[in-house]
């Protein structure tokens, strides 16, 4: 194999591939990237039996063949070089790295002990990747840990003309509906950290493929899959979570709301609680602790309904406000320990996202 490449492009896949390979495995073959030289670029492509993806970027392939080399040392190298163009030429038992002025060799992983990347399952519709980028924010709603794998999870769901996703780690909850073409039907619960890289990752239009096993993403020349998670969902259970009764709808700016959050939590104490306290045309954002001190701030809103007091976990609202950055949102807040809403009307692009934060017990 011998190819030539935009350094910073073959820089960025083999970087977005070694991301999702594990860094300690008892088979290094694992934590290799298989780069594949032909005549329509170079294929950048990894698996360790869970995960699987396939990045497809510009090359002029001097010699057609492939290689599999040490992903996170071979990622390493190509971001720290400073050229614009680089050259990977198999040179012996070794990948040659050369620029102009510098040469570097990584050892070849046997190829043919490398499971090899997953054929995608069947096709079960279209989405635009600008419409699946919700899934990312809703992402932030799922768990982290894996002692639950229930609730690291995403689980998607389609009908004809929508996916509905959700996810949540019991203490927020986040929903969202878009639009899709339909070739079939989804109802799968995802490992939330593959899915929402594979989003962020997509362009153009995006077919969605999926069986009993596993679920994959491909657009243009790219694709990545990953196993399904076995547990079942609360589904009934985070359904009814929607069925609220409001008792305080408030209109705000999420970005202002967001920032006064930002700059109350230093003051939460070690609970890190911010108190909103709904005023007759504003919210009161507020944080105290006996070391830390205290803080007020007072944001600009639409008030309806009571006024009332709810005190939130600094990081979780912070996460939820993020999700609709640069949008104005409605708080729907309920009286007791019941959830707050946070939702904006959808978008001309039919894209609808929900999310739920379950408030503290007053710490003040």
């Amino acid at each position: 194999m011998d190819l030539t490449a935009t350094t910073a492009e073959l820089a960025g896949a083999v970087a977005e591939v070694a991301r999702l390979l594990p860094t300690r495995v008892l088979d290094p073959v694992l934590a290799g990237v298989r780069l594949r030289a032909s005549a329509t670029g170079v294929e950048v492509a990894g698996s360790d039996h869970e995960h699987a993806v396939s990045l497809t970027k510009p090359a002029s392939a001097h010699t057609e063949g492939e290689v599999l080399v040490p992903a996170k040392a071979l990622a390493a190298t190509l971001q720290a070089l400073d050229e614009p163009q680089v050259r990977l030429r198999v040179e012996g038992s070794r990948l040659a790295v050369r620029t102009g002025q510098a040469r570097f060799a990584l050892p070849l992983l046997d190829l043919h002990d490398h499971p090899g990347i997953p054929a995608l399952p069947p096709l079960q519709g279209t989405a635009a990747a600008e419409h699946l980028r919700v899934i990312a924010a809703v992402a932030g709603a799922a768990s982290k840990d894996d002692a639950l794998p229930i609730f690291t999870g995403i689980r998607v769901q389609s009908d004809a003309e929508h996916l509905h996703v959700m996810a949540t780690d019991r203490y927020r909850m986040a929903y969202a509906k878009l639009p899709w073409q339909s070739a079939g039907s989804v109802d799968v619960l995802v490992p939330a950290k593959a899915l929402a890289e594979a989003t962020r990752q997509a362009e153009g239009p995006v077919a969605l493929h999926a069986d009993a096993d596993r679920i994959g993403l491909a657009w243009h020349h790219n694709s990545l899959s990953t196993a399904l998670l076995a547990a079942p969902f609360p589904d009934d259970r985070a359904r009814r979570l929607l069925e609220t009764t409001i008792d305080s709808t408030v209109l705000v700016d999420a970005d202002a709301l967001s920032r006064a959050v930002r700059r109350a939590t230093p003051y939460g104490g070690p609970h890190q609680a911010v108190t909103i306290q709904v005023e007759d045309s504003e919210l009161r954002v507020k944080s105290s602790d006996p070391t830390s001190g205290e803080a007020e701030e007072f944001v600009k809103a639409t008030v309806e309904g009571d006024r009332l007091t709810k005190t939130f976990q600094a990081r979780y609202l912070a996460d939820a406000l993020k999700a609709f950055a640069g949008r104005r949102i409605e708080l729907r807040i309920q009286d007791g320990l019941r959830s707050t809403v946070l939702t904006s009307p959808p978008g001309e692009d039919g894209v609808e996202l929900t999310y739920l934060v379950v408030p503290m017990r007053s710490v003040a």
